[in-house]
């Protein structure tokens, strides 16, 4: 064993997980790192070194973190004051049926429908919301994914091809190979292959493979993106191989913490506006229902409670349980009609409409609540790689020679992505002339990348920019005719020119030239190379330059000087800038023809590289971007008009990111953005963040780390914005969780990213973000009239019950009926009017606050009005039947029933001490109603008719306001009810169930209630349609109170405006 192995067994290296001390190794030299990890790099940790640190670090892999448990998910479910209110109101209920089964004219079988229609309800609702719960920690299980499974290493100086990659401890030396998954933090220890360039975007944000190298960074604080000799745990070894050794593992990694924040973002999650509403309405209701409860107690505590006074002091108290239990049954009541027990039903199934609007749009809501939260979004927060671009790039500029020295070419390349066929080259030539030939060939055959067609996506396998290069190659087509339309492969072209080109040889790019060679041989039997590279190397390493015919040209100053010129005009523009260049005088490799010849050795010594390449013909450039998709632009511009403000967060360097800010419209193109623009590390020191956050107008944060970019989703939501995030890769996922609605690509998105969404775009399109946005909109509005109208209805049934026993009549509704009328009838109207369709300037508006009120004051008193009516007309029907013959010239006698006078009706109580008191039979459809043994009953089991009559004037005026919820102000004159064709016939399916119970006995039975005559029905009708013209007069009102409103502002503006 080496002396490492030795040191290593008498002192093991343990720095202390638990102190936060984290040991710069990006910083450090090798030896320092050697040091530090006691490990010889030559000879690797011993297998009992690797035992104890394995013990004192545990597993390589991510923690598994316990959410709560099944029960307290379902307790959770119950920590809600409607849902309170609604299981007291049942428990009570079934406790009172248990003991008495037909009080207040219910049948036994029927006195349990109640409490377990409610319970029936409450075990539902915590299905679903502990169903949506569970789904919550799933992000985490995605990220787990991204992990390498083994690792090569070197351990006791042996090789250990494939160890678990989970076993891996601090201090390994590991050896990473193209196409491997980095399977920890590590540090780079020496490059096998001249370079290595490794894909990190998923976990940084930028926009191609980064170069690694094993010198240290000067600076020990520097973002992820600045630590060259680190490679992260989760990313991706797209060229070359390299020796490392491992600093961190497991949450100690960069993908450890992103692990982290997202579980510490789900802890916080918020509710959204909507709920937050619904909560407060169901505190203030809680204190409506407790005061009109204890004013029903105090009306009617003389029926139950009476004394006489002896001496002035109340004496001989007497107590009646039955009465008692009667008057808290009504309480019950009082409880049921005041909660609309079909809202969350109503509310659920509005939001799963939305979803399939949203998904024909191509947005796919994983929670139902984030389609409201849309609705009120104030700011996104946008990634730019592969949100706000394509993340594939693409050349946007060639740049070929011209006919002298002293002329270039320019030519501008249209498309956005791989697909050979997007876009075109601009005032291409008819027939390609000597010096494009020679791009095109070096182009495609000093590359490595290619590229594959997978159903409607073309995908890049190899370096993005060189991917690019060969779409580039497509577009230009090859002499002679073939170009990118004429065959059935992908890159045709760049086939073609490969056959024609042998490859023998290759001379790796490093950072030292900055280049890239091939030596090929061609048909004609001669050896060329072909380089490209970064245009200032190749261009000090030329003597000469190929003219438009083909001719070599000296490269004057004054050629490399307009070279040099078109090379910083793309530069500014935030164009990634690529030379192309050739030899033909090769000496030493003029005959070389593989690893036999005598050049080979020179091969196998990069530093022999640059003077291989030099003397090269110069022959163009090329300017490569990853462009912004075509569709953002207007996207922006309609951000910009419905007040939402767009933020763009990225991993990416501040210049390329500036400029494709501009070029969407975040930035105006001659805008000041000094204090607009800002790197995430200068933010997080900045001495105001939130003060920065509040500027007007759009920002742009760049070189953004994960923990940037969640405190900026958090300040803002500090400060009271609705955040939507929008993003792609791990690095998102925190803040996507964090965020009041967090957005995921769909295409390129990975999947740690979709599963700490909300919403997954199906086809990566920032401007469906906008779409959604107006489709939550209309569905909160459409949320809000559904709301209201069973708002009102509610407050209509607890005005009539609290008439009732205000007047002392005898009980009009009873609970069960209440519960029909709240779940089944009101449910198909409510949902309806979830089809509402949406105002045609609803995208001009700006967002509401999230703490907009539901309901404002005057809408408020709108609903009282009806409400008060409501209950007038149910407890008004059901006395008219008692007392009146005919009402409205409609005759009522046909039945046979006795008539009394109000007073008889309001103290029914007291009818046992009447004398005379008699009533005649009276039929109800084929039923017949004798009171002989005991008139008294007439007040209860005779009620039958009344109940009825109140029951289908309740049904009725609530169908008939369902019309008055089509628009808050606008009158039925001018939203006729067919603008929304469902509404009518939901309004038709409330009235055939109205129907259903009525007619068919068994159901009659359930509810207590008769068949109605043709004359009773049109008394129904009667009572029920002025609730029409009353609402009407009120939205004229409404309409007239906000033209003051909205005249009286205009008015104070307009100084401004001029």
């Amino acid at each position: 064993m080496g002396k490492g192995g030795q040191e290593n067994e008498t002192k093991p290296y343990k720095p202390s997980p638990d102190s936060g001390e984290i040991f710069p190794a990006w910083a450090r030299e090798i030896s320092e790192c050697e040091a530090e990890y006691k490990v010889d790099i030559n000879i690797g940790l011993s297998s009992s070194e690797a035992l104890k640190r394995l013990q004192i670090y545990g597993y390589n892999e991510l923690e598994k973190h316990n959410g709560p448990s099944i029960f307290r998910l379902i307790l959770d479910q119950f920590n809600d004051t409607l849902v309170r209110i609604l299981l007291f109101a049942a428990v009570i209920s079934f406790v009172l049926a248990w003991y008495d089964g037909d009080e207040g004219g219910e049948m036994e079988i029927t006195a349990f429908v109640e409490p377990l229609v409610i319970f029936l309800i409450l075990i539902i609702n915590a299905i679903v919301g502990v169903w949506q719960e569970n789904n919550a920690e799933k992000a985490l299980e995605a990220l787990k994914e991204i992990q390498s499974e083994n690792a090569t290493v070197k351990r006791g100086g042996e090789i250990i091809p494939n160890l678990p990659a989970k076993e891996l401890v601090p201090g390994d030396i590991v050896q990473l190979k193209v196409g491997d998954k980095v399977p920890g933090d590590l540090r780079v220890l020496s490059l096998i292959s001249s370079t290595v360039r490794i894909e990190q975007g998923s976990l940084t944000g930028e926009s191609v493979a980064v170069n690694k190298t094993h010198h240290r960074v000067c600076s020990e604080d520097t973002d992820i993106q600045g630590k060259e000799c680190m490679v992260f745990a989760g990313t991706t070894v797209v060229n070359g191989s390299c020796v490392c050794l491992v600093t961190q593992t497991g949450m100690n990694t960069e993908i450890g913490k992103v692990h982290l924040q997202i579980h510490e973002a789900a802890q916080h999650e918020e509710d959204t506006p909507l709920k937050k509403k619904l909560n407060e309405f169901g505190e203030a209701l809680t204190a409506i229902i407790g005061v009109i409860c204890a004013l029903v107690w105090l009306i009617n505590v003389k029926y139950f409670l009476t004394w006489d006074y002896v001496d002035g002091w109340p004496r001989n108290f007497k107590f009646s349980f039955e009465k008692c239990t009667y008057y808290f049954e009504i309480a019950v009541a009082l409880a049921v009609a005041a909660i609309p027990e079909g809202l969350p039903a109503v509310i659920t199934t509005c939001l799963a409409l939305g979803t399939r609007k949203m998904a024909q749009k191509n947005a796919l809501v994983r929670k139902l609540p984030s389609v409201e939260t849309l609705g009120c979004t104030t700011v996104i927060c946008s990634d730019k790689t592969g949100t706000l671009t394509t993340n594939q790039m693409s050349v946007a500029r060639l740049v070929a020679m011209g006919l002298g020295t002293d002329r270039i070419r320019s030519f501008k390349v249209e498309g956005t992505t791989y697909d050979p066929c997007d876009g075109r080259i601009l005032e291409w030539p008819a027939h390609m002339d000597a010096n494009l030939q020679m791009i095109a060939k070096i182009a495609a055959i000093c590359n490595d990348a290619s590229i594959g067609h997978s159903g409607h996506q073309y995908l890049a396998t190899g370096m993005p920019t060189e991917a690019a290069l060969k779409v580039l190659v497509e577009k230009m087509g090859f002499p002679g005719g073939h170009d990118k339309s004429s065959t059935s492969i992908v890159l045709g072209c760049c086939q073609r020119w490969i056959e024609m080109e042998q490859r023998i040889a290759t001379l790796e790019f490093d950072r030292t030239r900055k280049s890239m060679g091939v030596i090929v041989k061609s048909n004609t039997g001669r050896n060329l190379l072909l380089v490209k590279g970064a245009v200032e190397n190749l261009l000090e390493r030329s003597a000469s330059m190929q003219l438009l015919d083909g001719s070599v040209a000296k490269l004057e100053p004054t050629s490399k000087d307009l070279i040099l010129k078109a090379h910083h005009d793309m530069s500014t523009n935030s164009l990634r800038c690529l030379g192309f260049a050739y030899k033909e005088d090769l000496s030493d490799f003029a005959t070389y023809d593989g690893e036999h010849h005598p050049a080979h050795k020179l091969l196998l010594d990069p530093s022999n590289y640059p003077s291989i390449e030099s003397d090269l013909i110069f022959v163009g450039l090329v300017g490569l971007r990853d462009p912004p998709r075509e569709e953002v632009h207007k996207a922006i511009e309609d951000c910009k008009a419905a007040g939402i403000r767009v933020m763009v967060i990225t991993g990416d360097n501040k210049d390329t990111a500036e400029a494709i800010c501009r070029e969407i419209g975040v930035f105006q193109p001659d805008e000041d953005i000094s204090r607009k623009s800002i790197i995430g590390r200068e933010f997080m020191n900045h001495s105001d963040p939130k003060g920065y956050l509040r500027q007007s107008g759009g920002l742009l944060f760049s070189r953004a780390e994960p923990k940037h970019k969640q405190e900026i989703v958090r300040f803002l939501k500090e400060d009271g914005e609705v955040v939507a995030m929008t993003g792609d890769g791990v690095n998102d996922a925190p803040a996507l969780k964090l965020a009041d609605i967090g957005i995921a690509m769909g295409i390129s998105g990975t999947e740690v990213a979709k599963e700490a969404s909300d919403m997954v775009l199906a086809d990566d399109n920032f401007s469906t973000i906008v779409a959604a946005v107006g489709e939550g909109r209309s569905i909160y509005n459409n949320m809000k009239a559904f709301i209201r109208y069973m708002i009102s209805s509610n407050i209509g049934e607890v005005a009539s019950i609290f008439l009732t026993a205000a007047l002392g009549i005898p009980e009009g509704l009873i609970p069960v009926q209440l519960l029909w009328v709240n779940l089944v009838t009101d449910g198909p109207p409510a949902t309806a009017l979830g089809f509402n369709p949406p105002d045609r300037d609803i995208m001009k508006k700006p967002p509401r606050r999230s703490d907009d009120s539901l309901i404002s004051p005057w809408i408020l008193f709108r609903y009282l009005v009806i409400g008060l009516y409501v209950g007038l007309a149910t407890v008004g029907v059901f006395i008219i039947w008692y007392t009146h013959g005919s009402f409205m010239g409609i005759d009522l006698s046909s039945d046979g029933h006795t008539l009394v006078t109000y007073s008889q009706l309001s103290n029914w109580g007291q009818c046992p001490t009447w004398e005379g008191f008699t009533v005649s039979p009276f039929t109800a459809g084929a039923q017949v109603f004798s009171f002989d043994g005991n008139p008294c009953d007439y007040f209860q089991a005779g009620k039958v008719k009344a109940m009825t009559l109140s029951l289908s004037v309740l049904v009725a005026i609530e169908m008939f306001n369902s019309l008055n919820a089509l628009s808050e102000d606008g009158s039925l004159l001018v939203m006729p009810p067919w603008v929304n064709p469902w509404l009518l016939l939901a309004m038709s399916v409330s009235f055939g169930l109205h129907f259903l119970i009525l007619y068919v006995p068994f159901l009659a039975q359930v509810f207590g209630i008769v068949p109605l005559s043709l004359n009773e029905w049109l008394l129904v009708l009667a009572v029920a349609l002025p609730v029409i013209l009353i609402d009407e007069v009120l939205k004229f009102v409404g309409r007239c109170k906000n033209r003051t409103h909205v005249s009286a502002p205009r008015q104070s503006l307009k100084p401004k405006d001029e």
